[in-house]
């Protein structure tokens, strides 16, 4: 059975695949399932020619349709593929607008990781799959939520409450702003619902369906198929919620939320945001999901969550989708840096909408409570930073100042080098100061609509300012401007949270991480880089080696005193309860580990806990004292412990590949050329490798210019590279003598 491991990002897809002799393949095509390539000009009515590299089965693109990418009205039903001599045959009669050497666009109607599926496995479109299991990272969810394209959704709360998430927390979301504008909510309507439960559980108003019997009915008229449920303390007694959902399910609903089984924790207000996103997505997840699941008829279909943890399809909810697609990079580079003999890593997934970071201590980092966009969630996530400074972020002067997105050019159009009429962006802006091969991309790329792009923007300042403008050192400026904010991410996931991270390796990856790599290294004082093998597909690779993982958890809130003896019983319980759905994911119970037991403590009187890990041979309140010293700098006195909750964490076991025994032997290699680029305000030639010549113990000196397929990575004066017995390409600063060290 094929092994695809598939991560739709924003503008591409990413696929790495394994089959059944154990060769690996690969794949990277854009999100939006469109294939793109240059074709020769027309020399029969119905027959064209295409200069591509492809190595595909005949008949591949049988019923697929392509056209010119600049003319999106015509396009042209293919109806034979001549794997030979790379030719398309079509079912009308070409136009002249294939008499000359153009840019084309395949649309496929498939989603983007069946296509990728179908490519890595020479499967022509028209025809089944073979048996695949699936390992999926998704940007559905968060774009859906985004971009508000969730399905019309129905709130029902405790009456007295219908205005909860209008009023929210009541922080600003701009402290200085002077028209605060609040965002839209996701629900169109709220129904109150007349029941009450005391702070303990126990019922003060019994629930009363009949009363609200009419308002379901108006609200299933209006076209409304998704309820979020939130009922005030049902995190202590969940039976109002289960019993309204009930109701809710008989009379019509295709979705029910409720956030006692999503999120049973205290505080009504993240408990029902929760519920709501995950009915608001609900629609939209599901659709996909079955589209992807029903096109692998032989197979299974996993789904990696924001944990980092893989999760049947039919058990996955669309809450824990919306960091699906960084985590995924984020388990590829702690592996990828471990492998390498650095378990202390920075991760910097540089892909072409966004950058992710995160941090890796030997353990990851975890959080239970995040916020996308504006809203607050109650759901596990590794802890992860985005910007908005991918290689699609559209560069622009908004008259004032200089401004590197936050909009990105996405898919379609894509950046202006892409030919499809986009704007400048970061991936044209590293292509004309040098730091990219145009020769590299698996799509068309045409430098002069790049330079097209930079040459309006250089126009429009210079008419605004009446000064001249150099282009060369505008076009840097954006770039310093990208690499600050991602500089100030790296901050808020290590100096933030107390760690300093020269002691790091930064493990850069994605399509753009390796042309800033060196760049922010330099910012932040990190003295070693880690450019993986695959790493323009690192999220993909992460997929592999996920996990299938599950938590559990129980809201204590009771004095460490008096729940100290308990501790050891509560989190078997918990153990156990973990590994059940474990079980029937799947998981042999042999292969199953309980990885991390988390204990959240605070003192008394506190909202924000500490988290610690949970260790039966050392007592709870020494090991919080320390972690309060360390997180605040002063000891915590003698106020008494509180525990907030416990977790536990279950997971699949991890098969480690054995450490490579290869002796490898330090060697200079000669470059291929030279490459002209815009460094330190001045043009310099810079020496050419091509990664795939790279073998382990070659040896390179910076400055220079390392050329691969989908990405390129820039190695800058005062660096050395080298490759390792793993094929990751690893950068240091000469004469450091600081800095992150193997383990």
């Amino acid at each position: 059975m094929w092994q695809i491991w598939v991560d739709t990002g924003g503008t591409f897809t990413d696929c790495v695949a394994v089959d059944d002799s154990g060769r690996t393949h690969r794949a990277k095509v854009l999100s939006t399932s469109a294939i793109r390539g240059r074709s020769r000009a027309a020399t029969h009515p119905y027959r064209l020619s295409l200069q591509v590299g492809w190595s595909l089965p005949e008949d591949f693109f049988r019923g697929a349709r392509i056209r010119p990418l600049d003319h999106s009205d015509l396009w042209s039903t293919i109806t034979r593929f001549d794997a030979d001599s790379l030719e398309v045959e079509v079912e009308a009669r070409l136009g002249d607008m294939w008499t000359e050497d153009r840019a084309f666009e395949i649309e496929s109607g498939l989603e983007a990781p069946i296509l990728t599926a179908h490519w890595v496995t020479h499967t022509p479109l028209d025809r089944r799959l073979p048996p695949i299991s699936m390992r999926l990272a998704t940007t559905r969810g968060t774009n859906a939520l985004l971009e508000r394209r969730g399905s019309p959704t129905a709130l029902f709360v405790t009456r007295g409450f219908r205005d909860l998430l209008e009023i929210g927390n009541q922080q600003r979301p701009d402290l200085f702003a002077l028209n605060v504008i609040k965002p839209e909510p996701l629900y169109d309507s709220v129904i109150e619902i007349p029941e009450r439960l005391a702070a303990d559980g126990s019922v003060v108003e019994a629930l009363d369906l009949d009363t609200i019997e009419s308002c379901v009915r108006e609200t299933l008229g209006a076209g409304i198929r998704a309820a979020a449920v939130a009922l005030l303390h049902s995190f202590r007694n969940g039976d109002h919620e289960a019993r309204l959902k009930q109701f809710l399910l008989d009379h019509g609903f295709s979705h029910v939320s409720c956030s006692a089984e999503l999120a049973p924790r205290i505080k009504i207000l993240p408990r029902a945001e929760t519920a709501v996103v995950n009915a608001y997505l609900s629609e939209a997840i599901e659709i996909y999901l079955t589209g992807v699941r029903n096109a692998l008829t032989e197979g299974r279909l996993h789904v990696l969550t924001s944990a980092g943890g893989l999760v049947q399809a039919d058990n996955f909810q669309p809450k824990d989708s919306l960091l699906s697609g960084p985590a995924g990079g984020a388990v590829g580079a702690a592996a990828a840096a471990v492998r390498s003999g650095y378990n202390r890593s920075i991760a910097l997934d540089m892909g072409g909408t966004s950058t992710d970071v995160s941090r890796y201590d030997d353990e990851f980092d975890y959080v239970f409570e995040t916020t996308v966009g504006d809203v607050h969630l109650l759901a596990p996530a590794l802890a992860i930073e985005t910007v908005a400074a991918g290689g699609g972020s559209i560069c622009h002067f908004d008259g004032q100042r200089l401004k590197v997105g936050p909009q990105s050019a996405g898919a379609a159009p894509g950046p202006a080098c892409y030919g499809a009429g986009g704007p400048l962006t970061l991936t044209d802006i590293n292509l004309l100061l040098g730091r990219l091969d145009p020769d590299g991309f698996e799509i068309p790329i045409d430098p002069d609509a790049a330079r097209a792009a930079a040459a309006d923007l250089v126009h429009q300042m210079e008419q605004e300012s009446q000064d001249a403008v150099d282009r060369d050192r505008l076009l840097s400026g954006f770039l310093s401007i990208a690499n600050e904010r991602m500089a100030e991410a790296i901050r808020r996931i290590s100096i933030r949270k107390g760690y300093d991270p020269a002691h790091f390796a930064l493990v850069a990856f994605g399509g753009a991480g390796g042309q800033h790599a060196c760049d922010l290294a330099r910012i932040l004082g990190i003295t070693t880089v880690l450019i993986p093998a695959d790493a323009s597909l690192l999220s993909a690779v992460g997929l592999g080696r996920a996990r299938v993982e599950r938590f559990s958890e129980r809201q204590v809130l009771r004095s460490l005193n008096e729940t100290e003896p308990h501790l050891g019983e509560w989190f078997h319980a918990l153990a156990d309860e973990a590994t059940k759905t474990l079980l029937l994911e799947g998981v042999e119970e042999k292969d199953i580990e309980i990885r991390r037991r988390f204990l959240y403590l605070r003192l008394l009187g506190q909202d924000a806990s500490l988290e610690i890990e949970y260790a039966e041979d050392e007592p709870p309140a020494d090991l919080f004292h320390r972690a309060y010293q360390s997180h605040y700098g002063y000891p915590g006195g003698s106020s008494p412990i509180e525990v907030e909750s416990i977790r536990v964490a279950a997971s699949s076991r991890l098969i480690d590949r054995e450490e490579s025994t290869e002796l490898v032997r330090p060697y200079p290699v000669d470059p291929i050329g030279i490459r002209s680029s815009f460094l330190e305000g001045a043009w310099r030639d810079l020496d050419l490798f091509r990664r795939s010549d790279l073998s382990p113990g070659a040896q390179l000196e910076g400055p220079c210019l390392v050329l691969e397929l989908h990405s390129a990575t820039l190695v800058l004066e005062g660096w050395r590279g080298s490759i390792d017995p793993y094929d990751t390409l690893v950068l240091e600063v000469k004469d450091s003598s600081r800095g992150q060290t193997r383990d």
